[in-house]
């Protein structure tokens, strides 16, 4: 990885390396990644010899588009156990720093959420999966946050029972 590459911290969403500088913590010296996180303008060092620990990958190619464009389309996942067992099963899939689990999260949550409100947990779940799947699409498609975020809730809303249930809200505001 070098500067001017586009990667994504899993938790946090897709960022530049802006640079590489040397820092002293505790006596020791190391290199770190800067990376500049555009989403919620975010500036966060990365120890080079960490990145695979951590989980950093390049940005999507525009080839995975059609497979993503599939899941955000796709048929939502029921989720089954409790309320702990699920949050605690959407953070890990989160976690995984797959673009494709951070696609199904983000889907689920957001019908779950525009057929029902949502608790406040699975709320801000929903808001961080967007975050991190909107921020990588923005270098993805080369477009703003907000004509991305469009694009994905138009893609979300392709099931038939969130159209009505869409419409059904915008009317009734």
């Amino acid at each position: 990885m070098k500067i001017g590459d586009r990667v994504v911290y899993p938790m946090h969403g897709a960022g530049e390396i802006t640079d590489i500088e040397e820092q002293e913590v505790g006596g020791v010296t190391q290199s770190y990644y800067v990376l500049r996180l555009p989403m919620g303008s975010l500036k966060l060092m990365l120890p080079v010899d960490k990145v695979d620990e951590i989980g950093l990958r390049d940005v999507i190619d525009k080839s995975k588009l059609e497979e993503l464009t599939e899941i955000l389309s796709g048929k939502s996942e029921t989720s089954q156990g409790s309320w702990n067992k699920r949050f605690h099963a959407t953070l890990d899939r989160l976690k995984s720093g797959d673009i494709l689990e951070v696609a199904a999260v983000a889907r689920n949550l957001t019908r779950q959420h525009w057929k029902k409100k949502i608790a406040s947990g699975e709320r801000r779940l929903m808001e961080l999966s967007r975050q991190i799947l909107i921020s990588e699409l923005v270098y993805v498609l080369d477009k703003n946050a907000d004509e991305v975020t469009e694009w994905v809730d138009k893609i979300i809303a392709t099931d038939e029972n969130i159209s009505e249930a869409t419409s059904e809200n915008s009317e009734s505001e």
